[in-house]
């Protein structure tokens, strides 16, 4: 159906894109079924193809609640990791390989006379070489034992290893926690590495809402993607008379990624409300979320 309209627009995508509030690449994605187009991105092409934006408008809401309804287990399942190679079997170890076989004893010699036995060839030594020869064993001996003892001993003076210096956990972990936190953007600050998802929504116009946490540095803030140009999310921390912190889209690249609000410091189970305002004049939509307790799931 999009396409049919972009078709009788009888425009190219760069002349829709400066045609309209939204970007080439916002109006590719849209065409090629990459994700759902707002609301307002149908009421515009609409208006510029000549034609009633009610049946439009109708299938898009049709695709939306198929897609917010669809099951969890109907989503394709991640591409695991190719399998581990099996751990190859030796055959044996060195250890189990068979002794060579013993040399053979020399054939006598031709002459006929009977072969030298050991005894004949290594005569048993008098008494006093024996001695000689066990003492000369056991001053060897000793030798080899004391360089094995003095081998093995610690050097005289090692260097107790040092702890690493305090400091060495800020170059990776977030730069600010708790009050520090306050007002302060959570990129810039590292609050946004591994946050929490507290709750999200999908706006009436296609736009997504995110209420996100830290842990680490105890603040909350909220985020905004597939919105238009002008739209405006805002969130409150801790009642009616809580913080607030905003956000709007100001350009077309923010409205292709996404735009943050600033951080309000939350301590656990307070209570924050998110709320989307439409550029087009719609109705103001909220929703809720409690800092530490993340969402089972998207919010109707």
């Amino acid at each position: 159906m999009l396409r049919e309209l972009k078709d009788g627009t009888g425009l190219s995508l760069a002349q829709l894109a400066d045609a309209t509030t939204f970007s080439k690449s916002s109006w590719q994605r849209y065409l090629n079924g990459g994700s759902l187009p707002p609301r307002s991105a149908v009421v515009e092409l609409c208006r510029l193809a000549g034609e009633p934006a009610d049946h439009p408008l109708a299938l898009l809401d049709i695709a939306r609640t198929d897609r917010t309804s669809r099951a969890p287990h109907d989503t394709e399942p991640p591409v695991g990791r190719p399998p581990v190679p099996p751990v190859q079997q030796l055959t044996g170890t060195p250890e189990e390989a068979p002794p060579p076989p013993l040399s053979p004893v020399p054939a006598a010699a031709s002459s006929g006379t009977a072969p030298i036995t050991t005894a004949a060839t290594h005569p048993t030594p008098p008494p006093h070489h024996r001695f000689t020869l066990l003492t000369t064993l056991a001053s060897l001996l000793t030798l080899v034992l004391g360089a094995l003892v003095l081998f093995h001993l610690p050097p005289p003076h090692r260097e107790q290893a040092q702890p690493p210096p305090a400091h060495a956990s800020s170059t990776t972990g977030p730069l600010c926690r708790h009050r520090s936190c306050q007002d302060k953007d959570p990129l810039t600050t590292r609050c946004g590495a591994e946050p929490q998802t507290l709750a999200e929504h999908e706006t009436a116009t296609g736009a997504w809402i995110e209420i996100r946490y830290s842990p680490a540095c105890g603040a909350s803030w909220a985020r905004m993607w597939g919105a238009a140009l002008n739209d405006r999310v805002e969130v409150r921390a801790g009642g009616p008379n809580g913080p607030v912190h905003s956000a709007r889209v100001t350009n077309r690249t923010e409205a292709d990624t996404y735009v943050h609000t600033l951080m309000s410091v939350v301590e656990p189970r307070t209570s924050l409300r998110a709320c989307f305002t439409p550029a087009e004049g719609g109705a103001k939509e909220c929703f809720g979320a409690v800092a530490g307790v993340e969402a089972a799931g998207p919010a109707p």
